[in-house]
């Protein structure tokens, strides 16, 4: 491909690395030795088998931190894609590729933006920053929650993140993540006792037991959300039981559950309410929970703010703040009191077969940024 832009050459140049996570495939290195030559300070960052790399130039505050991942999903069955995902291509001005949205156009823009920010205010303000991992799409446990960790421990502080994440609908910047809602997840086994079906006194069948418990889960009320986060939700996302067989009645039930829950609610309270509500239908069960982040929340501020004014030097349009979606790598940096955002481009097409993004919004992303970056530091 030819006669492209530059972040359209660098996102071609990342999708057509194989960064199936948590793989990087080199996509770190490409990023850095960019980054170096802009002046940045670069500490590789490896945790267990994945790659993460903090990059900074300046040494003072405030610091505004590009946040990002370089693995992506599975691509599913290649010979579903019109295009092989690992040969990027843009066809009637839509970028090809997997990971295009989410999120190597991202990481090209930031890149490009901070680039074109340093070459026009090489003494700026502040420092800029990037923390870039490749958990992300997996299990997230050795990568943004790991470097946020080292610079704790070293009391590094970031003041602002833009988090490269996909969050615009219809046009690129029309909506942007100030928050997100916490997720608790929990594996809930009821106990029965196996038998015959034909002789059900002998047995005691954990379906039937479970049944009402779960239904009142699913009708509770768990709170009425606020101004920035709408009502908690729960759902059953699997149940299993069974031997097989249709004349057996099964010993236990294993169910899935989650919360998205808003600030409304904390961690202890959704367990102790659960744990409250199965002791009333009596049942014999255990619980294992896992929490996989604490709701996050940026009021409007100097990064909401700047941001929201970029996109409108920018695209002329107005942002629209929202707390929607599932969970990104912000709440680990929100642990640090940093103000956080997600601003990235469309969603349409993440995680699918075919994933795409218009090529001239990335170049439209980068100008976002840049714009960013020159309210706050210049």
């Amino acid at each position: 491909m030819t006669d492209l832009s530059p972040t359209l050459a660098l996102a071609c140049d990342l999708i057509a690395r194989d960064s199936t996570t948590p793989e990087d495939a080199g996509c770190q290195q490409l990023m850095a030795s960019r980054l170096e030559q802009a002046g940045f300070v670069v500490e590789h960052l490896r945790f267990g088998e994945v790659d993460n790399f903090w990059a900074r130039r300046g040494t003072e505050g405030p610091v505004l931190c590009f946040a990002g991942h370089t693995d992506v999903v599975p691509t599913g069955p290649v010979e579903r894609w019109d295009n092989p995902p690992f040969a990027p291509k843009v066809i009637d001005g839509m970028l090809h590729g997997r990971g295009a949205a989410d999120m190597k156009g991202s990481l090209a823009a930031m890149v490009v933006a901070a680039e074109r920010f340093v070459a026009e205010h090489p003494n700026h303000k502040g420092s800029i920053a990037f923390l870039i991992t490749s958990d992300e799409e997996g299990p997230a446990t050795e990568g943004t929650v790991k470097v946020v960790d080292t610079l704790i421990a070293r009391q590094e502080k970031v003041d602002w993140c833009i988090v490269g994440e996909p969050s615009s609908t219809d046009q690129v910047g029309d909506v942007v993540k100030n928050g997100r809602r916490g997720s608790l997840n929990a594996r809930l086994t009821i106990k029965g006792k196996q038998g015959h079906v034909a002789y059900p006194h002998l047995a005691r069948n954990p379906i039937h037991l479970a049944a009402p418990a779960l239904a009142a889960l699913a009708a509770e009320v768990w709170d009425h959300g606020n101004d920035y986060f709408p009502p908690t939700s729960f759902q059953i996302s699997n149940i299993n039981s069974g031997t097989g067989a249709t004349n057996v009645v099964p010993g236990e039930l294993v169910a899935l559950i989650n919360f998205r829950f808003s600030t409304e609610s904390t961690v202890d309270g959704l367990k102790a309410r659960v744990i409250d509500l199965l002791d009333q239908h009596g049942l014999d069960y255990e619980l294992d929970w896992t929490l996989s982040g604490l709701p996050f929340l940026t009021e409007p501020g100097d990064l909401l703010d700047g941001v929201a004014t970029a996109i409108r030097e920018v695209t002329g349009r107005e942002t629209q703040p929202s707390t929607s979606g599932g969970t990104s790598d912000g709440r680990f940096i929100a642990t640090m009191g940093t103000q956080v955002v997600e601003l990235g481009p469309r969603n349409a097409t993440i995680h699918q077969v075919n994933e795409c993004i218009s090529a001239a919004d990335l170049d439209t992303l980068t100008d976002i940024y840049k714009a960013t970056l020159t309210r706050l530091l210049s």
